[in-house]
């Protein structure tokens, strides 16, 4: 049986795909108008993956209620190839539709808006994430303070507190409307403005950077509070430089696991198990590293520092999985790697046995780390 979780992500993953499916299909056939270069959702409601995922007894029903309307489907299909028992295949549809425990509407959909299913152009970059930083220390800061946890000088005065970014807030909700948010304001259920919108003062592609900034911050913050990462964290994009090559983007080594070493750490070594990526600030004048590939720069430097909450980041290490998430932390002078390392994992899951070959630091870890991927849903990441 798979864990509890499995069947969640799946279920929420095809809700997402189905709806960004449609969209992409009334886009192509030029039914819906363009916003921001990306088809805007037509629609006032949409499927909500982040109340499921709050909601396991809906999201149980949703599944049955989906498992009826396929059998209800499959015995109006059988029922135009089998004449002789068709009405018997279709009195069983509205018995189905009838039994099916159909989910509330209240749980299942949620307000939309146009870009609900808007997608992210910058890539969580180093350059997005700082230039976030600048705009919203200019426009946010007064109210949901210099930590993002909501607690500015001007916070008491709004309408509503503003809300905590530390907390599951960015990534349970859609980035497409936290952009929208971010550039049109935030009302009520009463209709009444809870914040205001930036949109007079901020473009289309600095809202992004904006909420680039405010996630890596979250995280950072919430690893310092919880000594965890709550909800999954992405490396940040950076130039880097290779001996002999040219340059690429870190998100590049898609599909390979990746080590990020911040200036400081001692002598490190390559290993054939991931690339290794050395981290340097933009003024180092440290001897000229070992390692074939470097990140120089302070966008790079300061993106890093966020998401790890530190201030002095000079000889941290980061391990990430094949797919790009940041998984665990080595602390600067930390003499090797552990299972105690892995900073974003699963509750609960099992650690490799005292007497299992892999239980030697390093090896362990990567064991871990392949065994339980991070998986994907939209409205939030279960890990």
């Amino acid at each position: 049986m798979p864990p509890a979780t499995e069947w969640l992500n799946q279920l929420i993953a095809a809700l997402q795909s189905a709806q960004y499916g449609l969209l992409r299909l009334l886009g192509a056939l030029g039914l819906v108008p363009p916003l921001d270069g990306q088809p805007a959702w037509p629609f006032a409601l949409r499927l909500s993956g982040e109340n499921l995922l709050i909601d396991l007894g809906q999201a149980r029903r949703l599944g049955w209620t989906l498992a009826a309307l396929a059998l209800a489907a499959l015995l109006v299909l059988l029922a135009l190839f089998w004449r002789r028992g068709r009405w018997l295949l279709l009195a069983g549809v509205p018995v189905l539709l009838l039994a099916a425990p159909w989910p509330e509407a209240r749980v299942l959909l949620v307000p939309a808006t146009p870009a609900s299913f808007h997608r992210s152009p910058t890539g969580f970059s180093a350059q997005a994430i700082v230039q976030g930083q600048a705009l919203y220390a200019q426009h946010c800061l007064a109210c949901h303070g210099a930590d993002g946890r909501g607690q500015g000088p001007l916070a008491a005065a709004q309408p509503v507190w503003p809300p905590n970014f530390a907390g599951p807030l960015l990534w349970r909700r859609a980035d497409g409307d936290l952009w929208w948010h971010v550039l049109h304001g935030v009302r009520g259920r009463g209709g009444q403005a809870t914040m205001a919108g930036f949109g007079d003062r901020l473009s289309d592609d600095e809202a992004w950077a904006l909420i680039d900034f405010m996630k890596a911050q979250g995280a950072g913050q919430a690893l310092r509070a919880a000594g965890f990462w709550p909800q999954p964290v992405g490396l940040p994009d950076v130039a880097v430089q290779c001996a002999g090559r040219g340059e690429r983007p870190l998100r590049s080594w898609s599909g390979q696991r990746v080590r990020v070493v911040a200036e400081g750490a001692g002598q490190v070594l390559e290993d054939p198990r991931f690339v290794t990526v050395l981290l340097r600030p933009a003024a180092s004048r440290a001897p000229a590293p070992a390692l074939d590939c470097v990140a120089s720069g302070d966008a790079a430097w300061q993106a890093f520092a966020l998401i790890t909450g530190s201030e002095a980041l000079a000889g941290t290490q980061l391990l990430a999985d094949r797919d790009g998430w940041a998984r665990a932390r080595s602390a600067p002078g930390q003499a090797g790697w552990s299972e105690d390392d892995l900073l974003c994992r699963t509750e609960g899951q099992p650690r490799a046995p005292a007497g299992d070959a892999r239980a030697d630091g390093l090896s362990a870890l990567i064991a871990a780390m392949d065994a339980e991927p991070v998986r994907y849903v939209k409205g939030g990441f279960v890990h």
